[in-house]
């Protein structure tokens, strides 16, 4: 590890760079405030929020991504180099900066899970494009309870998963029709469009709500100060902050060798699907540290933003590992949404078999990307014999 260090040390640094000190801190904070106030003056000047019913033009989904990046940044940057930084000015605005940046995702987050839920399921059922939900409910009148996916389903439904994934490699793709859908996969569809399209018109009426409040409004004010005026700590001038950086990606690594990365060698998990089908609505236990991993991974790339300049490569083990646990998070989530709907009461029996094949679907995607996560940073590990990229 204190390999590591020095080898962040030396990319950030180079053989002949200048001292590297809390102003390069600083010079990164007023560079993502001023962002933030050009996508709230974009956002104002649209007059829309983000996108989804109710509203939101090009610019006010370009506005509200670019809000969150910027929120994002600045609250990561304050809790890697917080002992360069004012204490008390720094833990007032980095919860609201966290508030308002998940505020703003949700409505984002809602529209992905169900686009890539309602794709799934078509592409499961042979289908090759995803056509209008037409039909009013997602119930049926099957006599079957639909709280939860029955044994059996769980099990024809993981092995329904496989097979039809990889028949579809090798079958000529059939004509986009209507009649290729089951009726329980129709009537999936249409109930997971219409409680994922309510959750994201709410998530649309609480971001606006937010923008709107004096809360947000206190965040803005506070921003707008940092554009022009960040509060350093007084020994940040004469302190370097790379051993700050070093630390956030010391945290990565440590949390990275935590992960049960032998179960994620191989490309089917059993047991997480078998969690994943059961009556219990908690979130799946295996899922928890590699989210956190990805969380120390943002950490670790905003602070090497902060040294190298907002620009700079990241390279091929960065950028590789975090769209595989981007792809986690989003398959972990899309899962959990088709067992939460395989759950809604007095659903026909077929309903609730199509949505357990969905969720077992979800599920081996979710071991996809943590067999790919783990490949990519392993071999890229043993390639460079360096934690760092």
């Amino acid at each position: 590890m204190a390999q590591q260090h020095h080898d962040l040390t030396d990319s950030a640094a180079g053989p002949a760079a200048p001292p590297v000190t809390g102003e390069a801190l600083a010079g990164y904070l007023r560079g993502q405030a001023t962002e933030f106030l050009r996508a709230l003056r974009l956002h104002r000047e649209t007059g829309g929020g983000p996108s989804g019913s109710g509203g939101g033009t090009a610019d006010a989904v370009d506005a509200a991504r670019a809000l969150r990046r910027s929120a994002r940044r600045i609250s990561a940057s304050l809790h890697t180099f917080r002992p360069l930084l004012d204490p008390g000015w720094s833990e007032e605005i980095r919860p609201e900066l966290a508030w308002l940046s998940g505020t703003l995702a949700l409505e984002h987050a809602c529209e992905s899970r169900l686009d890539r839920l309602l794709l799934a399921l078509h592409r499961l059922s042979g289908a090759t494009t995803v056509p209008t939900q037409t039909l009013g409910t997602g119930t049926g009148t099957g006599t079957g309870a639909g709280t939860a996916v029955s044994a059996t389903a769980a099990t024809t439904a993981a092995t329904t998963a496989t097979t039809t994934t990889t028949a579809q490699r090798t079958a000529p793709r059939p004509t986009p029709d209507r009649g290729n859908l089951t009726v329980g996969a129709a009537k999936a569809g249409a109930l997971l469009d219409r409680q994922l399209t309510l959750a994201r018109t709410r998530a649309h009426s609480t971001a606006l709500q937010a923008l709107g409040s004096s809360r947000f409004h206190a965040v803005a004010d506070k921003v707008a100060v940092l554009a022009s005026e960040v509060p350093l700590a007084p020994h940040a001038a004469t302190t370097d902050p790379r051993p700050l950086a070093a630390a956030a990606e010391e945290r990565l690594t440590d949390a990275v060798a935590a992960l049960p990365l032998v179960t994620a060698g191989h490309p089917y998990n059993a047991e997480a699907l078998i969690h994943g089908l059961s009556p219990d609505p908690a979130p799946h236990p295996q899922d928890a540290p590699w989210h956190q991993v990805r969380l120390l991974l943002r950490l670790h790339r905003y602070a090497l933003e902060v040294l190298q300049g907002d620009d700079a490569p990241l390279g091929i083990r960065l950028l590789s590992a975090g769209q595989a646990l981007d792809r986690h998070r989003d398959a972990s989530e899309a899962a959990a949404a088709a067992a939460h709907a395989a759950r809604t009461p007095r659903i026909a029996p077929a309903t609730a078999y199509a949505l357990g094949v969905l969720h077992a679907d979800q599920r081996h995607e979710v071991e996809a990307a943590r067999y790919a996560f783990q490949r990519s940073w392993q071999k890229q590990t043993i390639g460079t014999g360096t934690g760092t990229s």
